[in-house]
């Protein structure tokens, strides 16, 4: 039996369609695991920085128990954990000016622990307390995560940036939404070498 011309026609046509869908699914579907793979990452963040603003208490309760220990320092460090603890990043919202915020309100929080690391220094023992030195070893083990996240974070984002450039998954980017993701960048000053003089 011999097909006419017009079901030949018929026939390549939905092939093609059919060809046409399986490749815009597999490009949206590539472009969602990118997406859901930045998600992840962020979420990372977000879990050693909450491990570390929940270390805070502690560390806070142990030096108050230094009595003529500075309060303001406490204070500032209560207060900048308040503040960074407050400010919170929808992963679908990922640009630049939101994770600005937070990495204000985070930067702020390390400055803060800073001040107190330096004003204990003047506290020998307290810092001969376990309690405290256990505290010390955590948040530092907890700064090495940030540092680990952070980048790991940078990374799954640079390889989703990547991907909705490239066509032709940029098409499809812009017309599902897909839009680019924001980087962690180092503290403005943070290529300076500090001076130092003795």
């Amino acid at each position: 039996m011999k097909l006419s011309k017009g079901w030949i026609i018929l026939i390549v046509v939905i092939a093609i369609i059919v060809i046409l869908v399986g490749w815009g699914t597999r490009i949206y579907n590539n472009l969602v695991t990118q997406d859901e793979n930045v998600g992840k990452a962020w979420a990372n963040v977000e879990n050693v920085y909450q491990r570390r603003a929940d270390l805070i208490p502690n560390l806070v309760a142990t030096v108050k128990g230094v009595a003529d220990f500075e309060k303001s320092t406490l204070t500032d460090v209560i207060e900048a954990r308040a503040k960074a603890t407050s400010v919170t990043i929808n992963p679908k919202n990922l640009n630049a000016e939101s994770l600005q915020q937070f990495q204000s309100a985070q930067d702020g929080l390390s400055s803060a622990l800073s001040r107190l690391m330096v004003v204990v220094e003047r506290y020998p023992e307290l810092k001969a307390t376990q309690n405290f030195m256990e505290l010390q070893a955590q948040l530092e083990g907890t700064e090495n995560r940030i540092a680990v996240e952070r980048m790991k974070f940078n990374e799954t984002a640079q390889a989703y940036n990547t991907y909705i450039r490239r066509l032709p998954a940029t098409i499809f980017a812009g017309m599902f939404g897909f839009e680019k993701k924001a980087y962690f960048e180092a503290q403005e000053g943070a290529g300076t070498a500090p001076k130092v003089e003795f």
